[in-house]
């Protein structure tokens, strides 16, 4: 029994809701998936001045109409868009790129629309009907007209002749063969689609911001020493003219950074005696942490390094070998620091009236005091920190590394970052956060150039290969880059106090392949400093932040060459200088791990193999990946071994290897191809 629905029903009765006016309905095109893109947005990718920035995107819209879309992208400060075409790559999904050539912060965006030329294009070359081929010429004809008028000049021009042309061949009962091949014209469509009709163009919501940064960004090589025991005699403070002195030595390793840990003046009150005693007595000379004193705090120099003055001839004299400092930014005072007296609002109050020191119970760090991110006074407080960085950039500090950022607001460093990149574009942020995932992962969204990551503790074959794969392929491959350290003046990790010099040698390769950044704490690293404060401690034994070290940089038994041999390695092979490529290769041994990298020609190809075993030697088959390295089945090929010198010719995709950690845990072969000369003698390059 059928129903009908009589007029005073309320469905009947119920009036149509307006059209709104905007978005236009007209407007059929749709982009989607947009890529790169963090969080929809609103937070930045990351580049390298110079690279090829791909950008792709879902472009398709209703019906059989042909789609043409274009990637729209400019500078902050620009206000016109530069206009790339977009590429279709099947399956509605389209391609465009652009090179950023200098350091910045930019947007992208994409355009698409329903293109009515190419459209009536696609249906005119498959027209076989005399008469729809002829009304469908002047339609096409029509089309041409009106591109004519948005355009000025001689493409004009031309199109308007076309046009022209093509009515005349419609009308005039030209043969068909003759009107499709004036139709179909390349150099008329090629016209046609620099004055498209984007009445109904569609243009996506969301303009991408991309931070560009200087290459340093992606490939450093990091070197920390404190300038307080940079004099080499006992009982002496180091100075900044030390400093100078040990340059060369620095230079000769291959580091390009060296970062300082503050270089402040030293709070009295409550300073730390040696391992990190509540019990000083005289002479200790405190934590470089603690910062702050009568004499200054965040923008002063600790008197005994020397002055200002002192400070910027080093900075020029790093700048001769090639050398950038890096300054750590630690945003806390000590007690005595002249923000305390000036500032009491920044710091907070227990219930007995003192300022509330730095704690991570059971752990407390007496000695400083944190600032108070919910101050009602936060916007003068966050004026004066970036104004600290401010500060040492005119002296000619380009690089920073952030001390627990994790622990002050994000919303700073969002700010601050942003505000300091603007002036300065060319400045980078290292991150020092050993913290939870997503912690570190914010912290990199907000504009941190680098981060720290888990590596130090990350040993087994399973744990290397899984972190590192998600470091270079994984959800933060867009905007973390990473930045490896074996060590640090706080971290003593397990496998280095017990596995001896092969445990360091394999580190140190592990970390400054697997990373394209990376860094020591020296020269306790190249000279195996190992001993723990405690057992189960990851504390060195009397501590260098509490105290003045004296080293002979000349011992016989120093890594220094080793690491000067893996840096020269880094900096001469253009693969291991970014982390995109980095792939784990099979190798039936679990002591041994094995992988690759290569540059996007397969120009350069590193193979590395490190044994896990600091004790044993260990050997096994290694399983190359000849398709994913750029090498035929049959293609018989050379690996140098870049640390030894060593050569060996593989051939096939199964490769033996063996690794005796008393002499070198690791293998670095660089893949050399077999190329051929007049003398009929086979050659490797």
């Amino acid at each position: 029994m059928s129903e009908t629905l009589t007029t005073g029903s309320a469905a009947a009765r119920a009036p149509i809701p307006p059209i709104p006016a905007a978005p236009d309905g007209r407007v059929r095109a749709v982009i989607e998936n947009v890529t790169p893109s963090v969080d929809g947005g609103r937070f930045a990718a990351k580049c390298i001045a110079g690279d090829r920035v791909v950008i792709e995107a879902d472009c398709f819209a209703d019906g059989h109409d042909v789609v043409a879309a274009r990637l729209l992208w400019r500078r902050d400060e620009e206000a016109q868009w530069r206009l790339q075409p977009m590429a279709a790559l099947g399956n509605d999904r389209w391609r465009a790129e652009f090179v950023p050539e200098a350091p910045g912060r930019y947007r992208y965006t994409v355009q698409a629309w329903v293109d009515r030329f190419l459209s009536w294009r696609h249906d005119f070359e498959r027209r076989i009907d005399e008469t729809d081929l002829r009304l469908a010429a002047s339609s096409g004809a029509a089309l041409a007209a009106q591109a004519a008028e948005r355009g000025s000049g001689d493409t004009a021009a031309r199109l308007s002749d076309w046009a022209q042309r093509l009515e005349r061949a419609a009308r005039a009962e030209a043969d068909m063969a003759q009107l499709k091949r004036l139709g179909l014209d390349a150099e008329m469509a090629e016209a046609m689609m620099r004055l498209p009709d984007l009445r109904f163009a569609c243009v996506h919501a969301v303009e991408y911001p991309l931070i560009v940064d200087r290459e340093r960004a992606r490939f450093s090589t990091w070197y920390e020493f404190f300038p307080r025991s940079a004099a080499q005699r006992p009982g002496v403070h180091g100075t900044f003219k030390d400093c100078e002195a040990m340059l060369p030595y620095v230079a000769q390793m291959g580091f390009d950074v060296v970062y300082f840990p503050p270089i402040h003046p030293i709070g009295r009150r409550n300073r730390k005696g040696k391992n990190n005693t509540l019990t000083p007595v005289e002479g200790d000379v405190g934590s470089p942490w603690a910062i702050g004193a009568e004499e200054g705090g965040h923008k002063a120099v600790h008197a005994p390094l020397g002055t200002l003055a002192d400070f910027e001839r080093l900075v020029q004299r790093a700048r001769d070998h090639r050398i950038e400092i890096a300054l750590d930014i630690a945003f806390q005072c000590a007690p005595d620091h002249p923000y305390v007296k000036a500032h009491p609002q920044w710091f907070r109050r227990r219930p007995d009236g003192s300022v509330q020191y730095a704690e991570n119970p059971p752990k407390k760090y007496q000695d400083i005091y944190p600032f108070d991110f919910e101050s009602d006074d936060w916007q003068a407080m966050w004026r004066e920190l970036a104004d600290v960085m401010l500060f040492w950039v005119g002296h000619g500090v380009k690089i920073f590394r952030v001390d627990n950022p994790h622990t002050k607001a994000f919303p700073f460093w969002e700010w601050a970052i942003t505000t300091i990149k603007a002036q300065h574009p060319d400045v980078l942020f290292l991150s020092e956060a050993f913290t939870r995932p997503r912690v570190m992962h914010r912290l990199a969204k907000l504009g941190f150039s680098q981060s720290y990551t888990y590596f130090t503790w990350r040993n087994t074959k399973r744990e290397l290969t899984e972190y590192f794969t998600e470091l270079a392929h994984g959800r933060g491959h867009d905007y973390f880059r990473p930045n490896a350290w074996p060590n640090t003046p706080d971290i003593l990790p397990e496998a280095l106090q017990y596995g001896g010099r092969p445990a360091f040698m394999s580190r140190l390769v592990l970390a400054a392949t697997l990373s394209s950044s990376y860094g020591i704490y020296g020269p306790s690293y190249e000279h195996l400093e190992a001993a723990a404060r405690e057992p189960g401690a990851e504390e060195y034994l009397n501590s260098e932040k509490y105290e003045l070290k004296v080293r002979d940089l000349a011992r016989a038994d120093s890594l220094a060459a080793f690491i000067g041999r893996v840096n020269r390695i880094r900096h001469d092979n253009a693969a291991l200088q970014s982390n995109d490529t980095l792939r784990f290769l099979p190798v039936d041994n679990e002591q041994l791990i094995a992988y690759a990298k290569h540059t996007p020609e397969h120009d350069n190809v590193v193979i590395c193999v490190v044994n896990l075993d600091p004790h044993h030697a260990q050997s096994g088959w290694i399983r190359v990946d000849l398709e994913g390295l750029g090498l035929a089945p049959d293609e018989a090929f050379q690996v140098h071994e870049l640390l030894t010198d060593a050569r060996h010719l593989w051939h096939g995709e199964r490769n033996y290897v063996s690794l005796d950690p008393l002499r070198v845990p690791a293998h670095v072969f660089r893949l050399r191809r077999r190329v051929r000369r007049e003398q009929d003698f086979d050659y490797f390059l």
